[in-house]
């Protein structure tokens, strides 16, 4: 998600222009995806593995792999990842933080959760991811991804994979866990590496027909003017990712977000691959057809599919008027988030857990081992801060969770 979370706040070793011109000699054809029954993209649509139009209709599943603090409703607090787990840290320990996180990544998905999400009419998620979790020696993220996807097949739902959290970072803000900048454009080590786990990832799921496609930064480049610099860059980097994946999987389809978090599309050339669609976010603008014509003309110029991956963060009203807007379009889409805590504004909620609010005041306090001595002395006792991360363990299972029919019907979706 674009501003509201901005504001609160080797497997290849071929050269990149290797790379490239392999990956145009190999790219695949949209008959090579048919007759092996993937999803893929035919015109300006998205297609199934018989070649009928599959129209996407999905969920983000945020705050799993990749935590953000309004989320937790830290919004004058720890923002991404790594100060929410430092904060973490400090309450619970290192050791005891480890574990509360693991067992976050455990609970926080299940089967019973991606049941519920086929049973109120979704066909489609997609999941937020942080490449820490991807690289060599870490199994974690292929072994939540792999049941995660196998119950989506149970479920015939599909799933787009997206690069929430580059090395390096895209964005330069807490959405990438990244040190404040976006040095992913800078750095050629780093785009390297960013090609070597999108290659990785691909080649695991090469042969899985549920796996739709990669999305493969999430909203690259922010709207600050010192960063747009950065634009002219971002197509390049996109087709050395897209390289290493042709070199191990010719099936699946690549998604590519504008620049601008996502918004702006002229940082685009003509397409460079023939599986390819391209991902719009759109947030807290009016939800009118102006809106979103740029997108259409878009799609129609280059005869490809756009596809929303992101929408949402506003009251349902909004949230209905703009899925109809989509909807006769033919844009598919996959709004933001499934669940957060103590939120209308999720298809699940789960409940805020015993003295949250404690450990929400103390998040707030200034950070840094310069006020260890006040952040010290205005610790919640030990027993609250052990109950309220115990409870939001507990909380955030699918069976403690409430749902939010305004939400769910915002969305067209029938509320079970």
């Amino acid at each position: 998600m674009t501003c509201f979370r901005s504001l609160l706040h080797r497997a290849s070793v071929l050269s990149a222009s290797a790379l490239i011109g392999l990956s145009l000699l190999t790219a695949p054809r949209h008959a090579q995806a048919a007759d092996s029954g993937f999803a893929h993209t035919s015109g300006q649509q998205i297609v199934d593995g018989n070649g009928q139009p599959l129209y996407l209709r999905g969920i983000n599943l945020g705050n799993w792999f990749e935590t953000e603090g309004y989320m937790f409703h830290f919004e004058h607090g720890p923002q991404s990842t790594r100060e929410i787990e430092a904060l973490t840290n400090e309450l619970l320990g290192p050791d005891a933080s480890a574990r509360f996180w693991h067992e976050w990544r455990e609970k926080y998905i299940t089967r019973d959760d991606i049941a519920y999400l086929h049973q109120i009419g979704l066909n489609s998620i997609r999941i937020p991811i942080d490449y820490r979790y991807f690289t060599p020696g870490n199994d974690e993220g292929f072994r939540l991804l792999d049941r995660v996807i196998g119950w989506a097949g149970e479920n015939h739902i599909y799933v787009v994979i997206d690069m929430h959290a580059a090395p390096c970072g895209q964005t330069g803000t807490n959405i990438d866990n990244s040190w404040g900048y976006p040095w992913l454009y800078d750095s050629e080590e780093c785009q390297r590496q960013t090609v070597e786990i999108w290659t990785r990832i691909a080649a695991h799921y090469t042969n899985n027909k549920t796996v739709l496609g990669y999305d493969l930064l999430n909203e690259p480049v922010p709207h600050y003017p010192s960063l747009q610099k950065y634009n002219d860059k971002l197509e390049p980097v996109y087709k050395k990712i897209v390289a290493g994946i042709r070199t191990v999987d010719k099936h699946h389809i690549v998604i590519l977000g504008g620049a601008q978090w996502d918004t702006n599309f002229k940082v685009f050339g003509p397409p460079f691959d023939t599986n390819t669609v391209y991902q719009l976010h759109k947030y807290w603008m009016d939800p009118v057809q102006a809106s979103i014509q740029t997108y259409v003309d878009f799609s129609k110029q280059y005869n490809v599919p756009v596809w929303l991956g992101e929408s949402g963060e506003n009251n349902d009203a909004w949230i209905g008027k703009f899925v109809t807007v989509l909807e006769q379009n033919h844009i598919g889409w996959a709004f933001w988030t499934y669940k957060k805590i103590d939120t209308t504004s999720s298809i699940v909620s789960a409940p805020k857990p015993r003295y949250w609010d404690e450990i929400v005041a103390y998040s707030q306090l200034p950070e840094g081992t310069g006020n260890a001595e006040k952040r010290i002395g205005a610790r919640p006792p030990q027993d609250h801060i052990q109950a309220a991360f115990d409870d939001l363990l507990k909380n955030v299972e699918f069976a403690n969770c409430v749902k939010n029919p305004g939400y769910i019907q915002a969305l067209g979706l029938k509320e079970q």
